[in-house]
């Protein structure tokens, strides 16, 4: 019998058929199976799993398990699930990380073609033109430079923005201009038109961009949000959009999903809300990335080490 892998969903997460099917067209030596639908027998013999969002539940109920490959690029909500000792790798998918630098520049666009002032003259029926700035005098601040980040640098860069990009740790983006630790952020704050954050969630990621960080941007600075609710103090953020210092917040990501209906940001004309739709995982090319760091793994126990996740550091 070939072996096993395991597809684990959670329940309240509903199926996912697309995503199953893909992984079994891409594995055809293997029996990928439902996390539901796993006999004893095969529980017992899985080494890896391949995971959309699962449950510590039902990791722990696979007890030889050694490596589980993730669909997802984010990893906070799986990292408990998995028990310790357990190898994690994420998603690194080049497809994902061209969608989601699409994203930054549409909405890079947006907001430096001055949308949202349009839109509230289309509703107050003014009809007024404003003179336009060009790419090279609108400064573009990328916080995190992981892969999407790095991307996303240098897309907006191949559009004529001046870009600075701020990571952890020293990186190089060729193009751009980058700046890292808690000197480097107070400076990519301090003269970026437009900040766009691609953060992970972690412990020291939570309240990044809390009131001082608002107040070290320049007046009538944006904020794009595609990294993680929790990196955005919203109180915070009402606080500088209301005074007028931030002129405009797009916002994809938030402390509670879906966003509640009563909350105030659906309401807000400087804020754009949108659904959690900047980076997609993309089914076909998840699937054989994940498939591809499998087999390697079945094959010799070869770990993907450009996903791998560090605990300690969340990412």
């Amino acid at each position: 019998m070939p072996p096993t892998v395991p597809f684990v969903r959670r329940i309240d997460h509903g199926p996912h058929p697309e995503l199953l099917e893909a992984l079994r067209r891409e594995l055809p030596e293997l029996q990928v199976v439902a996390h539901a639908d796993l006999t004893d027998e095969q529980r017992a013999a899985t080494t890896v799993a391949i995971v959309d969002g699962p449950s510590g539940e039902q990791l722990a109920a696979l007890p030889n398990l050694a490596l589980v490959q993730s669909t997802w690029a984010g990893v906070e909500e799986i990292i408990p699930a998995v028990p310790d000792g357990v190898a994690i790798a994420r998603m690194v998918d080049p497809q994902l990380a061209a969608t989601m630098a699409e994203a930054g520049l549409a909405w890079t666009l947006f907001l430096h073609r001055d949308m949202p002032r349009y839109a509230r003259q289309q509703q107050a029926r003014v009809w007024k033109e404003h003179p336009p700035v060009k790419a090279a005098e609108r400064r573009i601040g990328i916080v995190g430079l992981g892969a999407l980040g790095r991307a996303a640098a240098r897309t907006l860069v191949d559009q004529g923005f001046p870009v600075t990009g701020w990571s952890r740790s020293p990186k190089v983006v060729e193009g751009a201009e980058c700046v890292h630790g808690a000197g480097g952020l107070a400076e990519l704050l301090g003269h970026s038109d437009i900040v766009v954050n691609l953060l992970p969630r972690t412990e020291t990621t939570d309240g990044l961009l809390d009131a001082a960080a608002f107040a070290t941007m320049p007046t009538g600075a944006s904020l794009i949000n595609f990294g993680r609710g929790h990196t955005v103090d919203d109180a915070a953020l009402f606080d500088a959009l209301d005074s007028g210092h931030l002129d405009h917040a797009v916002l994809d990501v938030f402390d509670v999903e879906p966003l509640p209906s009563e909350h105030r940001f659906w309401s807000h004309d400087a804020v754009t809300v949108l659904p959690h739709i900047s980076g997609p995982t993309s089914t076909d090319t998840a699937a054989v990335i994940a498939a591809d760091n499998v087999r390697r793994f079945l094959a010799d126990g070869e770990l993907p080490t450009d996903a791998l996740v560090d605990r300690a550091r969340g990412y």
